[in-house]
């Protein structure tokens, strides 16, 4: 049986701000989707954007784009857009033939390293401290007079 031939691919997922909040999480789910399930090598991943959305999507006024460069056989590609079309974590995915780039120039749009540090600030970020509600504050400032 001859060999499944290779293809290199553009992908752009589209996540919310709830599922962009855990980056790491949102990234391994996208690796986990191209790499285990739809056997691709990625050669280049980068955070596209961050944008207001031109209509709503499932009531999410705002997205983050993901941009993955990937070498995938072409009878694989039907089952990663399958698994990105399941998945509650991706909003939309356009998954587009690459061949019109070299090597060169997907390893020149890799970002990886920058959206794995984007990944642990969020992570490291501490969490925000409650907002002091309106009927606490005529309370203190009472107790001050």
């Amino acid at each position: 049986m001859p060999a499944k031939r290779m293809y290199n691919y553009e992908a752009a997922f589209l996540l919310s701000q709830s599922t962009a909040a855990d980056l790491a999480g949102a990234i391994a789910h996208i690796n986990d989707i191209l790499v285990t399930r739809g056997h691709a090598q990625i050669l280049a991943m980068k955070k596209w954007d961050d944008r207001r959305l031109a209509y709503e999507i499932d009531g999410q006024k705002r997205g983050v784009y993901i941009l993955t460069y990937f070498r995938a056989a072409g009878t694989d590609v039907a089952h990663i857009e399958r698994d990105c079309n399941l998945s509650e974590k991706i909003m939309r995915t356009m998954i587009l033939r690459a061949d019109h780039l070299t090597d060169e120039e997907i390893a020149s749009h890799d970002g990886r390293k920058e959206l794995e540090a984007e990944a642990r600030m969020r992570s490291d970020k501490p969490a925000q401290p409650a907002a002091e509600t309106p009927a606490e504050a005529p309370a203190e400032a009472a107790s001050e007079a």
